[in-house]
């Protein structure tokens, strides 16, 4: 049986390619091959009359009329050729005219016209459709088939002697020009060894025009009329990597015939006698020779095959199919190779220097044991995660690796040895200087040669170890000041909740906010800044009871988790006694600064059964301390989410009034004091509530200049009241209208501007505009305000400071901001006649004024008495009750701006 072997072998593999249709590539390479050695020059009977680029460039347009076909057919006429293949499609109608030409045309060359006709997939991809030449062209007309199969590697080899359309015998175009379209003949091989440089070409549009010379070249010949522009897309790919337009395939084909060169296969019937030559040749030789002589004789066979071949394909139109005799001889020898190898100890050499190369190049730690775990291969990388060189450790037990305690191993190799093969572990080892550090391995089992052995990948993990931890820590903790962060107190919180709800106690939770840090980063910069947090969580832990919890929440905030009993009971006590903790002055590198906190507290379960409602409802308690007591602490009540929720509804409304124009401007007069004339209005802005009627200012204004619509609100009162004092002004009466600005406005960045448009829009004389500002207005950013006051100067519009006398650096603003007059406000001049000390101020206001060339102007004026007693004081202008209230405009038009109003004023 050993004997035969080989030669079984070859008819297993032979069977397995035939059923695999593997040798098919092969016999077309070889095929191909043979094509690229041989060289025939193509006979020049046919030419191919190329409608090539130039030829469309020179005509202009695309597709052609069919009156160039029809020129076309004429001029061929003159040169007397023999017969004309069209491969253009004539199956579809162009204008009349132009066919009715063609068709004289067809009809004049006397049937010496071939035309195309071909097949091609319908939308539906299920059947095909058969495009023919048009009836009036077809009756004066040769019908030819151009279609061509196309292989399954994509190449044209195959062409057929014609196919049966509609049930009638059409022959393809080479056949018609070569005259050999007999339908029983079945489809050949072109021989593309036949070379396209051969076949002449000329230019349709050399035709066209009549060129001597061209239609020379073409008497008595045949021609094939078609496209080779590559912007026409009529291309085939063809043996050797080259590709050919139709016109030149259809030539090739025909050449083939013309030339006897119609190829065919040999039969199978040849293949399987040389195989059995094979075969015996094998059989007889196999014992006899020695195996190099066997291969030599096995590649004699194969060039000899391939040679005879080349001659036999160069003789006759016949292509041998030497695929499976090849794959047939590369079998024998791949017997032979394996025949002289010892595969088993080949494989084992293989595998184990395979193993050794792998294992030395690792660049994890791999130890391998016996089966008693003594460790037989140490690679380097286990050198570089625990220090010692392999002649140390081979024959050493694995365990001396392990980590110990009290003379126990912690992991023992043993443990592996009940493990699944691949499973990864952790255990803590020990590198030869005593570091005991973090390993991850992974254990499997094979059975050796010598036994059932053991190996381990290994990995230093104490690297990544530090990272998680680190990363961990930074998910969890503020990295400038090291307390827990946002959703480390989240999470803590939410345990002591849980743990305080089973106990039936309380948890507080104290947000504490630093008043005015924002002062202190702009002063002192983000350095001094950080500093300043590092300094305040250090003084908050120093008050912090061991079970509590401390976090930073975000920039300028910081929180105090305790259970209640931690702090007595009393969450205001140790409120206080944190916010007393700060009136010390902090350390900052080498500077004391004083900082105050705001502190806002809730309680569990009375202000919050969960981690969220604590903050959200102690967050609110914060915000009410800073608007009303800074550097004190408010305990949460529900009155505080009422007020927010009121404040919320409150906007919304105020959003909807500004849609629905429910707001409204009132008009204040303004008087001159000494003559009682009327020379100006403050405009006020009122809300028009359809339910509530008229809202005082009080009500809404604070809660409009702090919500996202009071930018929308002061546009719109500086844009009607400048409308409205431009129709006063029309009308003849020029008032001086006072508009109050708010900080939004300011902080907008572009208020300048706004004030420029608003008085183009409505025509309105500068000088006629009057801006109140306030005190709040210009904390912001000073620098900022000045240079937008100095460009509403420069428009010529008035800015006057309003509430005078009320803030905390009034004087220092009247030196450093351009303003033009002052108001005095009203809570002076109500007690004016009563109190001393309201007259004080007010008589060193007005003549403070008078020094810097300021205009004076005092409100709240309710009797006459007080309005004497100002110009006794020098005062100029007033505006008060006395005068008028706000009132609307058209109020105020009946009253101030007709003849009778302005006397009755004066």
């Amino acid at each position: 049986m050993k004997r035969y072997r080989p030669h079984i072998f070859a008819v297993i593999a032979l069977a397995i390619v035939l059923a695999g249709g593997w040798h098919n590539s092969l016999r077309h390479a070889l095929a191909d091959l043979r094509f690229a050695w041989q060289s025939r020059q193509a006979s020049g009977d046919i030419v191919v009359i190329a409608i090539d680029a130039s030829s469309i460039d020179r005509i202009g347009v695309w597709p052609w009329p069919r009156l160039l076909h029809a020129e076309l057919l004429r001029q061929l006429q003159k040169a007397d050729v023999q017969d004309i293949a069209l491969d253009v499609d004539f199956s579809t109608p162009s204008d009349a005219a132009s066919d009715r030409n063609f068709a004289e045309a067809l009809q004049s060359a006397g049937g010496s016209v071939v035309l195309p006709s071909f097949q091609q997939p319908r939308t539906d991809r299920t059947t095909l459709h058969v495009n023919r030449p048009l009836p009036q062209f077809a009756e004066h007309s040769w019908p030819a088939l151009v279609n061509v199969e196309v292989g399954p590697d994509g190449l044209v080899r195959r062409y057929p002697f014609g196919e049966k359309l509609d049930g009638k015998f059409v022959p393809a175009m080479a056949a018609v020009l070569a005259g050999q379209y007999d339908e029983k003949r079945t489809p050949f091989l072109i021989d593309f060894s036949i070379r396209t440089a051969g076949i002449p070409k000329v230019s349709f549009a050399d035709v066209l025009r009549g060129d001597p010379a061209t239609l020379q070249k073409l008497q008595g010949k045949k021609v094939v009329v078609g496209g080779t522009a590559l912007e026409l897309g009529d291309r085939f790919s063809v043996p050797n990597g080259a590709i050919v337009s139709g016109p030149v395939l259809q030539t090739l084909a025909a050449e083939s015939l013309l030339q006897n060169r119609a190829l065919q296969w040999t039969s199978q019937i040849v293949t399987l006698t040389g195989l059995a030559l094979l075969a015996l040749l094998m059989l007889f030789s196999w014992r006899r020779l020695s195996a190099g002589k066997r291969v030599a004789l096995l590649a004699a066979t194969s060039v000899a095959l391939e040679t005879g071949a080349l001659a036999l394909q160069a003789a006759f139109p016949l292509i041998l199919d030497t695929s499976l005799f090849q794959i047939a001889i590369i079998v024998y020898i791949a017997a032979i190779a394996l025949d002289e190898i010892d595969i088993r100890d080949l494989l084992g050499r293989v595998a184990e220097s395979r193993f050794q190369r792998v294992a030395m190049s690792l660049g994890d730690g791999l130890i391998c044991t016996d089966s008693n775990y003594l460790i037989t291969v140490w690679n380097p990388g286990a050198t570089a995660i625990f220090g010692y060189l392999p002649q140390e450790m081979i024959g050493r037990p694995f365990d001396e690796i392990c980590a110990r305690d009290a003379d126990t191993p912690a992991f023992s190799v043993r443990d592996a040895a009940a493990l699944a093969a691949g499973t990864v572990i952790e255990f803590d080892a020990r590198r030869s200087d005593g570091e005991v550090f973090p390993v991850e391995a992974s254990f499997s089992g094979w059975q050796g040669t010598d036994g059932f052995q053991f190996g381990a990948i290994l990995r230093d993990i104490s690297v990544r170890k530090r990272e998680a931890e680190r990363i961990r820590y930074l998910a969890e903790h503020d990295t400038l000041t090291g307390l827990i962060n946002r959703n480390t107190l989240h999470a803590k919180l939410e345990a002591k909740i849980a743990k305080a709800g089973a106990d039936g106690r309380k948890v507080a939770l104290l947000v504490i906010g630093i008043d005015g840090f924002q002062q202190v980063n702009d002063m002192l910069g983000h350095a001094s800044g950080d500093l300043v947090l590092r300094a305040i969580s250090e003084r908050l832990m120093e008050v912090m009871p061991a079970t509590g919890l401390i976090a930073r929440l975000s920039g300028d905030e910081f929180a105090i988790a305790v259970p209640a009993n931690a702090i007595g009971q009393n969450v205001s006590r140790f409120a206080g006694q944190i916010g007393a903790g700060f009136d010390e002055p902090l350390l900052v590198g080498t500077r004391h600064l004083r900082v105050r906190v705001s502190i806002g507290a809730a309680v569990f379960p009375s202000d919050g059964r969960t981690a969220a409602e604590l903050l959200g409802n102690s967050h609110m308690a914060l915000s009410r301390a800073k608007a009303t007591r800074r550097g004190g602490h408010v305990l949460f009540e529900d009155s505080i989410r009422r007020e927010l929720e009121t404040r919320l509804t409150l906007e919304a409304e105020l959003a909807l009034a500004a849609e629905r124009n429910e707001f409204e401007l009132f008009y204040q007069p303004q008087i001159q004091l000494a003559d009682g004339r009327l020379i100006g209005a403050e405009a006020l802005i009122r809300w028009r509530h359809p339910e509530r009627g008229l809202v005082s200012p009080g009500e809404f204004m604070p809660v409009v200049n702090t919500s996202p619509i009071s930018e929308r609100i002061a546009e719109w009162v500086l844009e009607t009241a400048c409308a409205k004092a431009a129709a006063w002004e029309r009308a003849g009466q020029k008032l001086r209208i006072g508009v109050n600005l708010s900080p939004s406005q300011l902080q907008s960045g572009d208020l300048a501007s706004s004030v420029a448009q608003a008085l183009a829009r409505t025509g309105l004389s500068p000088t006629s505009l009057e801006l109140e500002v306030t005190e709040d207005i210009l904390l912001h950013d000073e620098q900022s305000a000045l240079n937008t006051f100095l460009k509403i100067q420069a428009l010529g519009v008035r800015l006057v400071f309003d509430d005078f006398g009320t803030g905390f650096a009034s004087l220092s603003y009247l030196k450093k901001f351009p303003l033009d007059g002052l108001k005095i406000d009203r809570s002076f001049v109500l007690g004016l006649l009563v109190n001393p000390d309201d007259a004080a101020i007010v008589s060193s206001t007005i003549g403070l004024s008078k020094q810097l060339g300021l205009s004076v102007i005092a409100e709240g004026i309710e009797d006459r008495a007080t309005a004497d007693f100002l110009i006794r004081m020098g005062c100029e202008e007033g505006q008060g009750y006395f005068f008028g209230r706000p009132m609307p405009a058209s109020e105020f038009e009946a009253k101030f701006l007709t003849a009778p109003a302005a006397a009755e004023v004066a």
